[in-house]
This record gives C-alpha cells, sequence and structure tokens, in this order.
C-alpha cells in the first residue's frame, strides 16, 4: 500500500486529490496539511467528505510526514514550493510537485517569468510529468513536476505533428478557456459570480507563465526552438479547458492523414481518446481523459483539446504519475 500525503490539501486541487485516493485500492491517505487557518477535520474543511475520511488537515511537521509518507503530493503554489521539496527528498520522500518551480529547465526563463530559484540541484533532476511523452524517465525519477493545466491540453493537442515533424515551428498560436476553478479557492472580485456569470474575457495577454512551458516541451518534440503565442481566457463554468491550437502545417500534409496520425500516436495511451469531431468540455469533466481532435481547415492546421483542468490538468495526472513511480497499473483510482 502507497502511503500518501498531500502538502497544501485545503484547495481545489488537494480536495480533487482526495477524491480520486479514495477509490484507489493500492493508496490510502496518512497525512494532510495546509497553512493553520485552514485546517481541521477533513469533514468540516471539505463537507462532501463527511463519513469518508477520520484525517484531520494539521499544520506542517515535516518529521511526521516522512514517517508516516512514501509520496508526498506537493499542492502548493510556486517559490513556496521549492522550499520544502529539497527537505522532502532528504527525508526519502519522493514527491510529485504541482507548482512551476520544477517545470522549466532553464533557470534564467523561470526566473524571467516567476523569481529566483532557489533549488536548480533538484531542478536538473526533475521529470517532466506528462506521462504520455515522458513514461520512462518518470520510472526512475524521485521528484516529479507536474504539468501545467494548459500545457497539458495544448502539447498533447500537437504532439504528434511535431514529433513527425509536420508542422512549421515559427509560429504557433494556442487559444485556450478555462473554467474559473482555474484561478483557484481563494476569492477576487474578478472570479466573483456576479462578474464571472454569462462572461468570457481574456487575461496574461503575451505574459502567461504557461508560454515558456510549453515552448520547452513543444521544443523537445520538435528537435528545434517552437514559437507558441498563447492567450487564455477564463469562461462562466466550473471546470475544464478547451484549447484550440492553429499552425501552419508541413507542405504537403493532407486532411485525411490527420486522424491516423493521431490514432498511432495515442493507440497505447489509456487517457487519450482521438474524437471524429470537435470536443467539449462536459464530455471530460470528473475524468483524467484528453480529448483530441485534429483538422485541416483551409491550408492551415486547426487542432483542438479538452481536459478537466483539475483532473488531467493537476490531481488525476498526479496521481497518474505516481501509479507510474510505483510500478502500479496506471488507470488505478482513475477509471
Amino acid at each position: 500500500m502507497i502511503r500518501v500525503a498531500i502538502i497544501g490539501a485545503s484547495g481545489y486541487t488537494g480536495a480533487e486529490s482526495i477524491r480520486i485516493l479514495f477509490r484507489h485500492s493500492q493508496a490510502e491517505l496518512t497525512y494532510l496539511t495546509a497553512l493553520p487557518e485552514e485546517c481541521g477535520p477533513v469533514e468540516e474543511v471539505f463537507p462532501e467528505f463527511r463519513g469518508r475520511c477520520g484525517l484531520a488537515i494539521e499544520p506542517l511537521d515535516l518529521d511526521k510526514l516522512s514517517q508516516l509518507a512514501d509520496v508526498a503530493l506537493c499542492c502548493l503554489p510556486h517559490k513556496v514550493s521549492m522550499g520544502f521539496v529539497p527537505k522532502l527528498l532528504d527525508a526519502g520522500v519522493k514527491v510529485i510537485d504541482f507548482s512551476a518551480d520544477y517545470r522549466i529547465k532553464d533557470v534564467a526563463v523561470y526566473e524571467k517569468f516567476y523569481q529566483p530559484h532557489t533549488d536548480p540541484a533538484n531542478l536538473a533532476k526533475a521529470v517532466y510529468g506528462l506521462p504520455e511523452l515522458f513514461r520512462e524517465q518518470i520510472k526512475g525519477t524521485n521528484l516529479v513536476a507536474n504539468p501545467g493545466c494548459f500545457p497539458t491540453g495544448a502539447i498533447l493537442a500537437i504532439a504528434p505533428l511535431l514529433k513527425e515533424g509536420l508542422i512549421e515551428t515559427d509560429s504557433v498560436i494556442v487559444s485556450s478557456v478555462t473554467g474559473a476553478s482555474g484561478a483557484g479557492k481563494n476569492p477576487s472580485s474578478k472570479f466573483h459570480f456576479p462578474n464571472m456569470n454569462e462572461n468570457l474575457f481574456p487575461y496574461g495577454i503575451g505574459v502567461h507563465r504557461h508560454m515558456p512551458e510549453m515552448e520547452q516541451i513543444a521544443g523537445e518534440l520538435a528537435g528545434s526552438e517552437v514559437n507558441i503565442l498563447f492567450q487564455p481566457h477564463v469562461g462562466p463554468f466550473d471546470r475544464g479547458i478547451l484549447s484550440s491550437v492553429y499552425a501552419h502545417p508541413a507542405k504537403g500534409l493532407k486532411n485525411e492523414q490527420l486522424l491516423p496520425l493521431y490514432n498511432e500516436f495515442y493507440k497505447t495511451e489509456p487517457f487519450v481518446r482521438v474524437c471524429k469531431t470537435a470536443p467539449a468540455v462536459k464530455d471530460v469533466a470528473g475524468t483524467n481523459y484528453c480529448h483530441v481532435f485534429p483538422a485541416l481547415v483551409k491550408g492551415q492546421l486547426a487542432l483542438f483539446s479538452a481536459i478537466d483542468n483539475l483532473v488531467k490538468g493537476a490531481s488525476g495526472q498526479a496521481i497518474q504519475n505516481m501509479n507510474i513511480l510505483f510500478g502500479i497499473d496506471e488507470i488505478m483510482g482513475l477509471k
């Protein structure tokens, strides 16, 4: 039985991780932590778990965690996370980190979009946790950088074409719409119900932090630099991300080649479904699936993906990575 701790258990991704682990037959929750003001019995912090979990969410005690857990799901924001990850690794605990602190390998790029990096040694060892692309590397690591929600959907939409060199890499446009839960649990005026209801707006124009993450992974797939313009939007729904990716195809690519290419690329993947029509966020809500659909329109590529931002975009992908780390069935707890 895998003993699992969740650091930052009081947020949306913490709750989603708890929910998934309840149905995992080879993992047990042993320790939950949060800021002192967010602590208390799980069933009081999250009434949906009343009668289902006897644990309490406590202030973090690293010594206690290291005695109780084999792996920690670190659901903390960037900067905060890299203050704890080295200590967890030194204590012999495997870590799946939800922050951006270990995703971007180029320290200068990370520091441009975030802040000074204080743990470059572990950054160099971390494995990017997108199983469809890096499964073998995940098997041999102690530190998984769980991907961002937007990069997960965007990269899965475009990966087959990048890998086969069938796309022009000088100009790729990613336009994504996320549900309001992507902003996290803490309230703000922008995401207050009267503003979000029946509303749709862009944000982070030209500066969103997931853009360099997308470019890094896309570049690894293509074997050369990929220039991506990423624009996120927030829509009036709770959960889900719909990504539309636009790019120029390599010469000679035909529309009838796309579905066979995608089906072949993802044929062994348990959580990617290649669709014959455009996906929708309701089709994947509450699941760890990514639905993708490629098309060639007026000589241009139009590629689409839909994921649940809290599951495949966060907690579900983390559990998928945990299963791979410990050598058990990858779909455990997720189907």
